[in-house]
């Protein structure tokens, strides 16, 4: 539009007749037209230039871009396309961020739940390992968690341990050394039942009752019982010597074992439970706690009938109770270091043997 009326006026003064003025005249009238032609183009650009502009602009504090709506002609309709492509593609990006945080937040509360979840089994987990020995925690953890708290009845053993003449030793002892020995000693002995595969049942006084086979077999929980017992003798000698070297009061230790059908559950009150044992199995397990002096192990008839049949027994003893119409037979077996080897030997095999008596330098009888 700027250069057409220039030629056309060239083409005027070279085939027509026209004067120079009037050539003048009409060239500065194309001029100011073609600069008026250009400034009123380029106002137009500017205008939609600003337009542009202003509508792609995001004003701060506002979250959502919304597409342009513009209509504009050449290389701005491109900028514009371009610019509502991009918004779509933030919106879309928006989109996804947010579903992450929603799934985020969901990976948060799992985490989370299980953090809590953990937080309970290891205090779970602490309880039961002051009741029994670490396997079988592992054992009930791994099930579905009612094995051990469900009430049943069963056939199991009963272990009672107790120091003979504790009264009279404690009462020539300050408080603190009573207490201190009580300590080391039960510190001993749990760890021998727990080893073995027991369950604590409770501490009453300086007497420990212990139960055998309420997840094993009735068989493995008197094989259990027998050979904690006669470990616990063991280091109760151990003990012992080493006290005496310190001058330090001694004591011995009866234990009496016995294996019947009995209640184990929880029973208590609302604010508190104990998961113990109930039944007469554990009254004659206590009255053959009584009949073992210091340094012996009492086992009942049934208790026997689980153990193999290289225990010897040269003859039985017959104990009165008012809680039983029958008398209760009983055994007392006395051991040595050797007995408790071979037990320990056999405890984990299918086959369970013991050394014969005579040949483990131990007797059995009553």
């Amino acid at each position: 539009m700027g250069v057409l009326p220039f030629l056309l006026v060239f083409y005027l003064f070279l085939t027509a007749d026209i004067s120079p003025s009037n050539t003048l005249i009409v060239t500065s009238a194309l001029i100011l037209f073609s600069i008026l032609m250009g400034f009123t183009l380029l106002r137009q650009s500017a205008d939609q230039l600003s337009m542009l502009a202003r509508e792609t602009s995001i004003p701060q504090g506002i979250k959502g871009v919304k597409p342009v709506q513009l209509h504009i002609d050449g290389e701005l309709k491109d900028i514009a396309s371009n610019f509502n492509g991009l918004v779509e593609r933030l919106d879309q990006a928006n989109q996804d961020i947010q579903e992450q945080n929603i799934q985020l937040l969901r990976y948060a509360d799992d985490l989370a739940q299980s953090y809590d979840q953990l937080k309970k089994e290891e205090l779970l987990r602490t309880n039961l390992s002051r009741y029994i020995g670490n396997d079988l925690v592992e054992q009930i953890m791994r099930s579905d968690g009612e094995q051990l708290l469900q009430n049943q009845r069963k056939v199991i053993t009963i272990m009672f341990a107790d120091i003979r003449s504790f009264t009279a030793i404690s009462e020539q002892m300050d408080p603190e050394d009573v207490v201190a020995m009580l300590n080391e000693y039960f510190s001993i002995m749990v760890e021998i039942v727990f080893k073995n595969n027991g369950m604590l049942d409770k501490f009453v006084g300086d007497q420990l009752m212990a139960v055998f086979g309420h997840i094993s077999s009735e068989v493995d929980g008197a094989k259990q019982a027998l050979l904690t017992a006669l470990e616990m003798q063991q280091a109760i000698d151990r003990l012992m010597k080493k006290r005496a070297r310190k001058n330090l009061p001694i004591f011995h230790v009866g234990i009496g074992i016995n294996t019947g059908n009995a209640i184990i559950g929880n029973v208590g009150s609302d604010n508190r439970m104990d998961y113990t044992v109930i039944g007469n199995t554990v009254n004659i397990a206590a009255l053959l706690e009584e009949q073992a002096k210091g340094g012996e192990i009492v086992i009942g008839e049934e208790t026997l009938t689980h153990l193999p049949k290289s225990i010897n027994v040269d003859k039985r003893q017959e104990l009165r109770a008012k809680s039983c119409a029958q008398p209760i037979v009983c055994y007392r077996v006395i051991s040595k270091k050797h007995l408790a080897v071979q037990l320990h030997n056999n405890r984990s095999k299918k086959k369970f043997s013991l050394f014969h008596p005579a040949q483990a330098g131990a007797t059995v009888g009553c």
